[in-house]
């Protein structure tokens, strides 16, 4: 059963190709009552006369970027595959947009922005070309012969690496890029050193009967012709618009402070990943505006001393020298060492951490001072005075026995015939040791003694009577 178009389907097909056609010509300039009044044959011939005049392709294996003039009749759009010619021969493109004097398609862009576009990707390092031409949209048959052409590059990679170790030449071929018209065969290799491949140019034109072109590239090169997802998940920046390869260096992943593990930060092709590149000139320009690490600065609670800053959240981690506290303070917080900025209220409360209140301790109980040289009695000792006392009686004990000896020592006259207080029990000597009469002097009979020398008495030793006088 054959399946006939609805006569409803193709008027409303009919409908939205001018719908877009008075669209795309408005947007070029032209007046939308003069526009609607013409057919859609009409319409389609003066939107040929304002198609773009030249065309941005992308080609190549190496991604390059051409503008040529077009002057076909078809009106290709963005995406379509192009035969154009180019310096190294015919080949398959790609439409990327196209350039009109005033930009009028959502499509298009100038040439000025076009330049401009170029020059902060790279400038003369951009590859970019306007030496070719645009000859037509590509075919059914076109692409056919180019996808024979793709499948045929694992074997001419292989024959050609194979020749080379046959030849011991110390490089190794990458991919192999045979064009669409067949006049150039072009051979990428990487090596460390230089390497004379005159000898491979030559045998491998008399194998292929064509013009052989051997370029040597880097790292970077071989991940953007041989690599595809990155661990982001991600096709690789290289190869899918990345055109400038720079060196990054290892500053931009230590001022980002990105892990200095070399397999966390390298790409597929072993060196730093291009896109530490893309965000260096923020973190640059978000770096001048904290203060250095070590640097004295003030905040709204007293000066401080930087310890660590972040460059996304610009916050300040300052040591005050008061509470010798670590405190995060926004950028716009800190000044001078000698000023003081007021707090930005609620706000800085919500994402600074702020320190808990401090509360005075209890004062710690005042210690009395032991009294120096005031006279201690057994009823007001204290334990201070107890070691000064023992050291006082030791020396006392030692001049006695140096300045006495135990022959003219008699017995001990009463305590209460030299008129002195009784002595305490705590200073008696304890039961079952010698008596005053039996060895050496003790301690009550020693004390009687000096307090007889004192007052002048003399002791029962010395010829006088003990009483009093």
């Amino acid at each position: 059963m054959p399946i006939l178009p609805l006569p409803q389907f193709e008027a409303d097909l009919a409908e939205q190709e001018r719908e877009r056609l008075i669209a795309s010509l408005v947007a070029r300039g032209h007046d939308r009552g003069a526009v609607e009044g013409l057919g859609a044959d009409d319409l389609r011939v003066l939107e040929r006369k304002e198609s773009p005049s030249t065309l941005v392709v992308r080609y190549g294996a190496m991604k390059m970027i051409g503008e040529f003039p077009y002057r076909g009749d078809a009106t290709p759009g963005c995406g379509s595959k192009l035969v154009v010619r180019t310096f190294r021969g015919v080949e398959i493109g790609e439409m990327l947009t196209s350039t009109c004097p005033n930009a009028g398609c959502g499509s298009s862009v100038t040439r000025q922005q076009m330049l401009e576009y170029i020059e902060n990707s790279g400038g003369r390092q951009y590859p970019f070309s306007t030496e070719g031409r645009v000859l037509r949209v590509a075919t059914a048959q076109d692409l056919d012969q180019q996808a024979k052409l793709d499948q045929s590059r694992h074997g001419l990679r292989l024959d050609a690496r194979a020749l080379a170790e046959s030849m011991g030449l110390e490089m190794k071929i990458v991919e192999a890029e045979p064009i669409l018209g067949g006049e150039r065969l072009t051979f990428y290799f990487t090596s460390e050193d230089r390497v004379d491949f005159r000898e491979l140019a030559r045998r491998l034109g008399e194998t292929h009967h064509t013009r052989i072109d051997l370029r040597q590239i880097g790292a970077r090169d071989e991940a953007r012709l041989t690599a595809d997802y990155e661990r982001c998940g991600q096709y690789c920046c290289c190869k899918q618009f990345l055109k400038v390869l720079k060196p990054v260096s290892m500053r931009a992943a230590k001022v980002q402070k990105a892990t200095l593990d070399p397999l966390k930060i390298s790409g597929r092709c072993g060196r730093l990943m291009c896109c530490l590149r893309y965000e260096d000139e923020t973190y640059t320009e978000l770096r001048k505006r904290l203060p250095h690490r070590k640097s004295r600065v003030g905040t709204d609670e007293g000066p401080g001393v930087v310890v660590d800053t972040q460059i996304l959240t610009q916050l300040v981690l300052v040591r005050l020298d008061d509470s010798n506290e670590d405190l995060a303070y926004p950028v716009e917080e800190i000044g001078a060492p000698g000023e003081r900025k007021p707090s930005s209220g609620p706000a800085r409360e919500a994402r600074v951490p702020r320190r808990p209140e401090r509360r005075p301790a209890p004062a710690a109980p005042a210690e009395p001072r032991p009294a120096a040289r005031a006279p201690a009695s057994p009823e007001t000792d204290t334990t201070e005075a107890v070691p000064a006392k023992k050291k006082r009686r030791r020396r006392r004990r030692r001049r006695h026995e140096d300045g006495e000896s135990g022959d003219g020592a008699g017995p001990a006259a009463p305590a209460e015939a030299a008129g002195d207080r009784p002595t305490p029990d705590s200073e008696r000597a304890p039961a079952g040791e010698a008596g005053p009469g039996e060895g050496a002097p003790t301690r009550k009979k020693r004390r009687r003694r000096r307090r007889r020398r004192g007052s002048g008495e003399t002791g029962p030793g010395s010829g006088d009577s003990g009483g009093p006088a």
